[in-house]
């Protein structure tokens, strides 16, 4: 499952791509063409608690991936505009974090002259609106035609849902926002509509917004008043200096600053809970992991995630709650007190949830 980082050039984007994949650049990143994509642990502390407890040999996070598209630049027309390359980048994510530029610095140009949040994450909105509007109204000629020629069932369920999501999408409003059933959904999935995908932003914000920054948040939020997204401010040079810092030192730093969290811990957590996806894990002396799952998955098919035999032999799960395995301190105290149980396959696995699979 991948995270697009999507902003205009000299936001910050690469900047923070290097700082969250722990891989930072010493030569500026600004103009390059290609895209870029890292595999990033996701930060748990119930885990990092579960190998304090076991001390295995080996810890092992959940994982997302994320995917930098290069900046949109100024073409010589003096406009930023999208290009095919970039939407097709951006068409293959499975959900998009807008980096969206707040520092001003009068060394780095911004592309549109003036740094302007609302402004910038409008334009986004914008150009993804028309991408999506274009498509829609060619797949509804489409399928009018194709109706007139074939009796597929199919067709005639998929050109109403075609022509309500492109009525929304006229009314200039992200699919998102569009309330849709699984089988809607699921018949949409194929067509990677930009405004359908789920949405994060990031404001990058030098030092001296730390004091202000809620109400920089909020003023921006009230500027795009249809804009129901989470925006989650970072200071992108302070967290790559945070970076590179050991523990110690970093908790000094941070407290210089009045930072009680590095942003990109939620950054990456939150990015991860965008896409649905949760964690459950397995403990012992040799390994304690965290695994990645669907919030819907069933035992059988999280045993799967472990390894394919497991979801074909699967018999039963073992299975006890993180928060019921601190408060009673071990497996025997926990079935004890009756909190650990067996469960069949089509128990619903819930985020937290320690698993061990019995199969044939």
């Amino acid at each position: 499952m991948q995270i697009g980082l999507v902003g205009l050039q000299f936001s910050g984007k690469s900047t923070l791509f290097s700082t969250l994949s722990g891989n930072i650049q010493t030569e500026s990143s600004q103009g390059r063409e290609e895209a870029q994509i890292e595999v990033i642990g996701v930060p748990d502390e119930r885990l990092d608690k579960l190998t304090e407890m076991f001390q295995p040999k080996k810890k092992i996070n959940a994982t997302i991936e994320f995917f930098d598209t290069p900046g949109l630049r100024m073409s010589d027309d003096g406009k930023v505009k999208i290009t095919t390359t970039f939407l097709n980048n951006v068409r293959n994510n499975d959900a998009l974090f807008y980096v969206i530029r707040q520092f001003s610095d009068e060394t780095v140009a911004h592309p549109m002259n003036s740094v302007d949040p609302a402004r910038d994450i409008e334009f986004l909105e914008v150009e993804f609106l028309f991408s999506d509007l274009s498509f829609l109204e060619n797949r509804i000629e489409r399928l009018k035609k194709d109706a007139m020629k074939s009796k597929d069932e199919k067709l005639k369920k998929e050109l109403p849902l075609i022509e309500k999501c492109y009525e929304h999408v006229e009314e200039e409003k992200p699919l998102r926002t569009l309330i849709l059933d699984e089988s809607e959904l699921k018949l949409l999935s194929g067509y990677q509509l930009l405004t359908l995908k789920p949405l994060l932003i990031g404001l990058n914000c030098d030092e001296n917004s730390i004091k202000n920054i809620d109400a920089i948040v909020s003023g921006i939020k009230n500027k795009l008043l249809n804009l129901d997204v989470e925006i989650i401010p970072f200071f992108g040079k302070i967290e790559q200096e945070l970076s590179q810092l050991d523990e110690n030192d970093r908790e000094t730093f941070m407290s210089d600053y009045g930072i009680k969290e590095s942003a990109l811990t939620k950054i990456i957590r939150t990015s991860y809970q965008i896409l649905g996806l949760q964690s459950f894990f397995t403990v012992g002396e040799d390994e304690c992991r965290a695994w990645t799952i669907k919030k819907d998955y069933t035992a059988q098919q999280a045993a799967g995630v472990i390894h394919t035999d497991f979801y074909n032999k699967f018999i039963r799960a073992e299975v006890v709650h993180y928060g019921d395995y601190i408060a009673h301190g071990s497996f025997n105290k926990c079935k004890e007190a009756g909190v650990w149980r067996l469960e069949g396959k089509d128990y619903l696995v819930k985020d937290g949830d320690i698993i061990s699979i019995r199969h044939s």
